[in-house]
């Protein structure tokens, strides 16, 4: 079991690398870049180029400090390299493009029934399974080179270690491509041809290798150093839960995304049209799940964020100040809804609007709850562990506990996990006092209406 463990966490707005020490859960350092997408030619696509510059740096930046016994890997979904060999054969496609969308009709004809997939139909490249249908086509001599088709941690883990790996949690994360119940490749992937392009399943849970040893030269790693064969971010958030509480409980892990996972919960009330889908665990099952863009979408509604007093709270709820849905279009339970106010809101303070952004986040969020299954507690990951408000106000609005997870990055120590470790996570998760304010079921009642209208 490594002590001093670096987790490279790749999300959609910013890239990091920490150091974990295993024995304590201590952060030991972080840094971290913003994840800047590419917009040249031939279509928007990540810069693998400079996160691999940032990862190097950063690992041996934290060797020279701390020390690093062992590297694990946790990215956001809906991303794939196409390999020709040793390189890429098309650079790794941003999800939130598109070009995808041009297949729509062929593709919609190809992709499995949801009820195989347990994965929605969705925008732009948010299925997988449409980037790569769509670059097939749109770049057919490109694809006529693909070797290997490699998710996004597994990507990063072939880069350092040079052994290439398929795994669950990023195959079973919305793609079209992975048939949670049966555990094994949708029929789609067999009727296209691509079986074969997707390397041996191995468990996001173990050693894939070591780094390479020109790596290891470059960045001062010992030789030998381990490398995880990684996981899909909001999986990660789970690691540290599984087995530790009573089932049914649920996880609402936070950052661009805000997705909601009830282990033990029931895929039954999973509704396509409302982006509900089943992920599957490090462990290969299935797991209830519905989100947002909730950090997308504060980010949009709030200017500077400004903590609320009680009296900005009470303001909000008394004047009837509501954000309503949705201000990530595409996406999440009103995926159909537009972003609007029930007030101007240039005429808030900062401490309102971020006030009624973040009763706007719970409001959200409990309806993610109906589809994907209301736990018998609720942690909360990430980000909006730290929003006091949006945590009390979720904890009226389910009628749970609701606790404040004690990992600050949401991700960083379940990803650490995949080493073997026992985590005492629950041990410093803190709960979250629900919302007392009286006009607020009212409030909550008001904003069902709208929000549904």
């Amino acid at each position: 079991m490594p002590r001093h463990i670096a987790v490279i966490d790749i999300g959609k707005t910013n890239a990091k690398v920490v150091l974990i020490d295993a024995a304590s859960e201590a952060l030991l350092g972080s840094l971290s870049q913003p994840n800047n997408v590419r917009r040249d030619a031939p279509y928007p696509h990540a810069d693998v180029e400079g996160l691999w510059d940032f990862i190097l740096s950063s690992l041996s930046e934290l060797h020279r400090e701390h020390g690093i016994d062992g590297i694990s890997i946790t990215t956001h979904g809906a991303t794939a390299a196409l390999m020709a060999g040793n390189r890429l054969a098309l650079p790794v496609l941003d999800y939130e493009y598109d070009g995808p969308d041009s297949s729509d009709e062929a593709y919609d004809r190809a992709r499995p029934l949801f009820a195989e997939t347990l994965s929605p139909r969705l925008p732009n490249g948010l299925n997988l399974g449409a980037q790569i249908f769509w670059q097939s086509r749109a770049f057919p001599e490109d694809f006529a080179k693909v070797t290997a088709i490699l998710t996004y941690p597994q990507y990063w883990a072939w880069r350092l270690t040079g052994i290439l790996a398929s795994e669950v949690t990023s195959l079973g994360c919305h793609t079209d491509l992975w048939a949670p119940d049966k555990g094994d490749f949708s029929s789609m992937v067999d009727a296209q041809g691509w079986r074969a392009f997707f390397p041996p399943i191995k468990p996001a849970a173990s050693v894939l290798g070591p780094i390479l040893n020109n790596l290891a030269d470059y960045t001062g790693l010992p030789a030998g150093t381990p490398v995880t064969c990684g996981i899909h971010d909001s999986n990660a958030s789970l690691v540290p839960h599984l087995g530790r509480q009573e089932a049914p409980f649920t996880i609402l892990s936070t950052g661009t995304w805000a997705i909601a996972m009830t282990v033990g919960g029931d895929t039954a009330k999973l509704d396509q049209a409302r982006d509900s889908l089943a992920n599957v665990d490090a462990f290969g099952r299935p797991v209830p799940t519905a989100r947002f863009m909730g950090g997308r979408e504060f980010d949009t509604i709030v200017r500077e964020i400004v903590p609320p007093s009680e009296a900005d709270i009470a303001a909000v709820i008394e004047r009837d100040v509501q954000a309503l849905p949705t201000f990530a279009p595409g996406v999440g339970p009103f995926a159909n809804g537009r972003g609007r106010w029930t007030v101007a809101p240039e005429d808030l303070t900062d401490e309102e609007r971020t006030a009624a952004a973040s009763l706007y986040l719970a409001l959200v969020a409990r309806e993610c709850l109906d589809l994907c299954g209301l736990g018998k507690s609720i942690t909360i990951e990430g980000p909006l562990a730290r929003n006091a408000l949006f945590g009390a106000a979720l904890a009226t609005l389910a009628g749970r506990p609701v606790h404040a997870s004690g990992d600050g990055t949401g991700t960083s120590l379940g990803a650490s996990l995949l080493f073997g470790g026992k985590a005492a996570h629950e041990q410093h998760d803190s709960p979250m006092a629900p919302l007392a304010h009286p006009g607020f079921a009212e409030y909550a009642r008001r904003w069902r209406e709208r929000a549904k209208a």
